[in-house]
């Protein structure tokens, strides 16, 4: 093998690195693209789930709070049915007495 075969088999074996190289960069890149792709996919995911998470956790929140401040409204509209009851009852003897109270004995 000649001096002039031993540089020509170089040059191929030097192209063929470079040939490699480029074609494991290219891999590469697309590799990377494709990562950086699916990490941001799974963040757009994660974060509807999280708002789908926050969302129903504020609504069976509410349905709660409302469900207890039906009871509250109840329990006062009791209340007040029971005081307007008391008051009612006692009314003539409310009037009575301030008539008495006003006329001259």
């Amino acid at each position: 093998m000649g001096m002039a075969e031993v540089l020509r088999s170089i040059k191929d074996a030097e192209q063929a690195a470079e040939k490699r190289l480029s074609n494991a960069q290219d891999e590469s890149s697309k590799i990377m693209a494709d990562a950086r792709r699916k990490a941001s996919e799974l963040i757009t995911e994660a974060t509807d789930d999280s708002v789908k998470n926050t969302q129903s956790t504020l609504d069976k929140s509410r349905k709660a709070a409302n469900k207890d401040a039906d009871k509250v409204k109840s329990k006062g509209a009791k209340g007040v049915e029971t005081i307007e009851s008391a008051a009612s009852d006692r009314q003539g003897d409310a009037v009575q007495l301030i008539v008495d109270s006003l006329m001259p004995q």
